[in-house]
């Protein structure tokens, strides 16, 4: 069967006219480039495969046409491929016998593809051909849009990469050379697809991890949040600092009085013993408002312990010293960095410091008022005392 080269230019001329024309935005993958691919690719093989001129022109004439049908119905693309080729075909005089090769040829890469003869065999290798590139991935993804533009379903690339896959293995080239040269160049590129669903499938897992972690996250504290806790313990301290300054006045002074008191008074006990009495109980205001002043001051340490479970269930300050001074190291660090890794925990412990400190700080000023109250009150007896000592003596 004679087929002259004019006839092949001609058709090719006529197809790239005819998908600039009609071929719809949509079709991404299956486009003039793909097919002018596909011709270069099917003169490659035939060449290689022993196809005689004639047959060279047949098999790159059925190219030219393989793919024409996606500008009429993307989804019948071989039925419509075939009439645009019989109807180019006959107004060019071509002979029924060369129509029907042309036809059966293009019938033949349907999938699952089943050619009949060489040329067929040939076109179905060469419109396949892409699946060995290096730049497979560019096109393939070409493809993925194009299906998802055509369907109108959502197709991400991990589950088109699986497809892929499953085509990958069941297809089989038909030619002996292809066989032979295409086949190892393809089953590089399904090792490679493999290697990128595995990562798609990792970073799927990382992104369902983030957002659950991101879910569980408890919400997040404003800094004026962080200013108040600092301001409240600044304030704590400051308190607390002059509560003692106060406490060691109170200690101060009384001492002092109650060394006068006892140096002075006493050893006049034998000349005026009418200040006996009232000394005394100067003495002992002294004396009560001395150990008032001191337990206010005076430290309370606990055991300086604890258990995991304490840490488990958030039970213990470890923001207090008097918590864990007894602890080794290791444990110490063990349960600080739980705590870290807990905003929420960190925060509740943050205020159970606060409302520590809050109950240390109203008993010691509680010992403080006290304290300043029988210094007061014993002041008053003490100097009513001496006056009526004085009085009567």
């Amino acid at each position: 069967m004679k087929i002259n080269d004019q006839l092949v230019q001609e058709a090719g001329k006529y197809v790239t006219q005819l998908m600039a024309d009609k071929l719809s935005d949509s079709i991404e993958f299956h486009k003039i480039d793909h097919t002018e691919y596909v011709v270069e690719s099917a003169e490659f093989i035939g060449r290689n495969s022993g196809l005689t001129e004639d047959e060279i022109n047949l098999v790159k004439l059925c190219s030219w046409f393989h793919d024409t049908g996606y500008a009429v119905d993307p989804d019948n693309h071989e039925e419509e491929s075939i009439k645009i080729a019989s109807e180019f075909l006959s107004s060019n005089g071509a002979s029924k016998e060369l129509i029907a090769q042309v036809k059966n040829s293009i019938m033949a890469t349907a999938m699952p593809q089943q050619p009949k003869d060489l040329v067929s065999q040939v076109l179905c290798d060469a419109d396949l051909m892409h699946l060995t590139e290096e730049d497979y991935f560019e096109r393939i993804e070409k493809m993925r849009r194009e299906w998802i533009n055509i369907s109108g379903e959502k197709i991400g690339r991990r589950n088109f990469h699986s497809m892929s896959l499953k085509f990958f293995n069941k297809h089989q080239y038909q030619t002996e050379f292809a066989k032979k040269e295409l086949q190892p160049k393809k089953k590089k590129n399904s090792e490679l697809i493999q290697k990128e669903i595995f990562m798609l499938e990792q970073q799927k897992e990382k992104k369902l991890l983030e957002k659950e972690q991101k879910k569980a996250k408890p919400k997040s504290y404003s800094r004026g949040v962080e200013s108040m806790f600092r301001l409240t313990a600044r304030n704590q301290i400051n308190l607390s600092s002059i509560a003692d300054n106060k406490s060691n006045i109170l200690i101060s002074v009384n001492a002092i009085i109650m060394s006068i008191a006892m140096t002075v008074l006493v050893t006049r006990f034998e000349e005026v013993p009418n200040i006996i009495l009232p000394t005394l109980i100067f003495l002992f205001f002294c004396l009560v408002t001395i150990v008032f002043a001191i337990l206010s001051t005076r430290p309370n340490i606990s055991s300086g312990t604890f258990t995991k479970e304490d840490i488990e269930l958030n039970k213990v300050n470890l923001l207090f010293f008097g918590n864990f001074y007894n602890m080794k190291l290791d444990d110490y660090e063990w349960a600080i960095g739980k705590l870290m890794k807990n905003d929420e925990n960190l925060y509740a412990t943050m205020i159970k410091d606060q409302y520590s400190l809050g109950k240390v700080l109203a008993k010691k000023y509680k010992l403080l008022r006290i304290a300043y109250n029988v210094f007061m009150i014993g002041i008053i007896i003490s100097v009513l005392a001496f006056v009526l000592a004085f009085t009567n003596f």
